[in-house]
């Protein structure tokens, strides 16, 4: 182990595998050695898992370092990162593993490389317990954007659990830096649309049901707008069965959020439309500018960002309080959060501020 990595304790706060993830990108970023131990400590399969293996395995190829313990079940590895080179980088899980996640570990480092990266992620792309593609194409995309991030993801293959099979391009232009990103007045919510998807075997009712679920629940709520939510049966770009839905909407200030589910064995497909429209609903009436899965995706990227910036959001979540404990270990970011009481309204917001650490690259 190299005497000036940085020892990062896996099993701290939400204690998963997205302290590797951050972790992993930000010593691939800023050239530090690490070492994680006690990786996911707490799972009921503690570890890592194979999909935890094939992107720390990516990021290591992308910055060509030099990466020891990193097997399934490992609960200890160390990684020291070189320099970030662009160019084609495939990362495959081999099971339904989540390419959105993938994504999420490499895209930073991609933004820090000498040239365009293309990275071919295969995997699930609408799995649970991550994001689906379409959330990251439909939400996260436009917002860290807003940072400076530019990258295009061509979804080539759908894949579903349990099978994996899908497969997703990502082209991702360098950057010299990241610009702070200020979101603090929501507006009004001024459209909502999503798609309700069928594959495989499964019948395209589902489709139609999951949608005409998710519009009443919503309706309930939100009189005024039309909700679009396309039911679609994948054909030819899909691989195994699976169904699932995702609704978004839109503020009047540019802020996206967005509620989703997935169809599982024996679960009515109304069950998971209103489950997805409940899910939207939380994210809106809480007043905040991102919902709670964008949180803490966009740590990282005021972390790194030169300037100040300043995020509102509904109630902080565990996930982001751990990214920030993270990037606060390994960048010079400063975080600070700010509760903040509407007094008409009664709603409580937070504002989540950082001082970031600037950091450039050294290829451009």
């Amino acid at each position: 182990m190299d005497p000036a990595a940085v020892e990062i304790d896996g099993s701290v706060m939400e204690g998963g595998g997205q302290i590797l993830r951050l972790s992993a990108s930000l010593s691939c970023i800023t050239g530090t050695p690490i070492k994680i131990t006690k990786i996911r400590a707490g799972r009921s399969t503690p570890g890592l898992r194979p999909q935890h293996l094939s992107g720390l395995q990516l990021v290591s190829d992308l910055c060509s370092g030099s990466l020891q313990g990193a097997t399934i079940g490992s609960t200890d590895i160390s990684l020291s990162p070189g320099k970030i080179h662009g160019g084609n980088h495939t990362a495959d899980t081999q099971t339904a593993g989540s390419v959105c996640l993938l994504m999420q570990v490499a895209l930073p480092c991609a933004l820090f490389s000498d040239g365009v990266s293309q990275l071919c992620l295969k995997g699930g792309t609408n799995a649970e317990m991550a994001p689906q593609i379409d959330y990251t194409v439909k939400v996260f995309k436009p917002i860290v954007e807003k940072f400076g991030v530019h990258f295009d993801c061509d979804i080539r293959m759908r894949g579903y659990y349990p099978k994996g099979g899908g497969e997703v391009m990502v082209t991702v232009n360098p950057v010299k830096e990241l610009q702070p990103v200020v979101m603090t007045e929501r507006g009004n919510i001024t459209k909502i649309y999503g798609r309700a998807f069928v594959a495989g075997v499964l019948p395209f009712k589902l489709a139609k049901d999951m949608s005409a679920a998710a519009v009443r629940a919503i309706r309930k709520e939100i009189k005024e707008l039309y909700i679009n939510i396309q039911p679609l049966q994948e054909k030819d770009k899909a691989c195994g069965n699976g169904n699932g839905i995702i609704i978004i909407a839109e503020s009047s200030t540019g802020c996206v959020f967005a509620g989703s589910a997935l169809g599982k064995k024996g679960v009515y497909a109304d069950k998971i439309g209103i489950e997805a429209a409940e899910m939207l609903l939380r994210n809106i009436r809480h007043n905040g500018c991102v919902d709670d899965f964008l949180q803490d995706q966009l740590i990282i990227f005021m972390a790194m960002a030169k300037g100040r910036s300043r995020i509102r959001t509904g109630a902080v979540t565990l996930h982001t309080q751990t990214a920030i404990h993270i990037a606060e270990q390994l960048t010079q970011a400063k975080f600070t959060i700010t509760k903040s009481e509407e007094q008409l309204s009664g709603s409580v917001t937070y504002i989540i501020e950082c001082e970031g650490s600037g950091l450039t690259n050294p290829s451009l």
